[in-house]
């Protein structure tokens, strides 16, 4: 009943994912700059009772290294996602699984930048829009 409703009866799509329960640890966002992963990410873990972790939804953020797993994701994906032009992305990690790509508003900078203040996620940026335009 829910899909008949969320399609509109099979007239639109509708995106679904499968419950992960390592969502409870949260959801984590790796930022990868012109491929390169950045070494920290931001996890965003729901509020109790609540499975989404988004800070918009009252998800609370922890800066925190990658984890084996994140690496080895980030490492990747990363070579195909420079290989298309893609600069700055953010990867959405939940467990082990990757679940989205974010390639217009790749966020958490901040937040990563605030916790580690030995990156610059900010200076990786630029310095590999500098290499860009220098080519």
């Amino acid at each position: 009943m829910i899909a008949e409703t969320l399609t509109e009866l099979g007239s639109r799509y509708c995106m679904a994912q499968n419950y992960l329960p390592a969502i409870k640890d949260g959801d984590k966002r790796v930022l990868v700059v012109d491929g390169v992963p950045v070494p920290y990410c931001l996890a965003r873990i729901p509020q109790g009772g609540e499975t989404r972790g988004n800070l918009a939804a009252g998800g609370r953020g922890e800066a925190r290294p990658l984890t084996e797993s994140d690496w080895e994701i980030a490492r990747r994906v990363g070579p195909t996602l420079k290989a298309k032009g893609l600069i700055f992305v953010g990867l959405d990690i939940i467990g082990d699984r990757l679940t989205e790509i974010n390639v217009t508003s790749p966020t958490c900078v901040r937040e990563i930048e605030a916790a580690f203040p030995d990156i610059s996620i900010t200076g990786m940026l630029m310095d590999a829009i500098e290499r860009r335009i220098d080519k």
